[in-house]
């Protein structure tokens, strides 16, 4: 069994047709709004295929996208080339999180769609270090995650999607002993003569404690932390976090 977002990458954007992209948007802006200066440059973290950065820059702002699935980047570049003739490409990094290297700072940053739930505990005073280091004095951090109780929810769930060319499986637990939702995906893809190729991925979500998640921004040197459930797919039990980098 393959890593995540290996052998899933070029059949993603089918499988996510659901996900509000705009409302998401709409959401960064307007708290982009409500933060009080002027928000131009944004890192994209966790960017994934790009759906959302491109929304972004074709709204104006200069978007820096990283994300540690090459194949998801490389869905992401055709992108790219999709865009407005106007519009600012998006610049694309291959890195992971914990190992986040920018050339320069950035108003804000955003990491959606429980990006942040993929990371084990104890990365995550490594990247608030490196968040703090490359947001700019006053600038924005905007993240979302499942909740502890969405991801318990989760467990011994089967979820099935299916396209004409495509059938993709969903078992999960969760690990209590680690304190993450596991699950794998078994995708079949049609591959003609009534052939159909098997490819298997791993994904795990590690649960993390709001108050937790408070606790490292603060001893990261961000302030203002700001919990809301409000936000696109808040039915869904994510909680979005929002803090300023002092």
């Amino acid at each position: 069994m393959s890593g995540a977002y290996g052998a899933l990458a070029p059949w993603y954007d089918s499988l996510t047709v659901d996900i509000p992209y705009e409302q998401f948007a709409d959401y960064y802006e307007e708290r982009f709004r409500r933060h009080g200066t002027e928000i131009r440059t944004v890192l994209d973290l966790c960017c994934g295929t790009g759906t959302l950065s491109c929304i972004l820059a074709e709204r104006g702002y200069e978007m820096i996208c990283t994300d540690a699935s090459p194949d998801m980047l490389a869905m992401f570049r055709e992108k790219c080339a999709e865009l407005p003739e106007e519009t600012t490409q998006p610049l694309l990094l291959c890195q992971a999180a914990e190992e986040l290297d920018l050339y320069g700072t950035v108003d804000a940053v955003v990491c959606s769609l429980d990006g942040f739930n993929y990371f084990p505990p104890e990365t995550l005073p490594e990247i608030f270090r490196r968040l703090r280091l490359f947001i700019a004095p006053g600038g924005l951090l905007l993240f979302d995650v499942h909740s502890p109780e969405r991801l318990r929810f989760l467990d011994k769930q089967c979820f099935v999607d299916e396209t004409e060319e495509l059938l993709c499986l969903w078992r999960s637990h969760f690990d209590e002993e680690i304190g993450a939702l596991i699950y794998g995906m078994d995708i079949f893809t049609d591959i003609g003569d009534e052939c159909w190729a098997r490819e298997q991925e791993e994904h795990i979500e590690y649960s993390h404690e709001p108050e937790e998640l408070l606790r490292l921004l603060t001893c990261a040197g961000f302030g203002e932390v700001r919990m809301d459930k409000n936000g696109p797919h808040g039915t869904e039990g994510r909680i979005f976090i929002e803090a300023i980098r002092l």
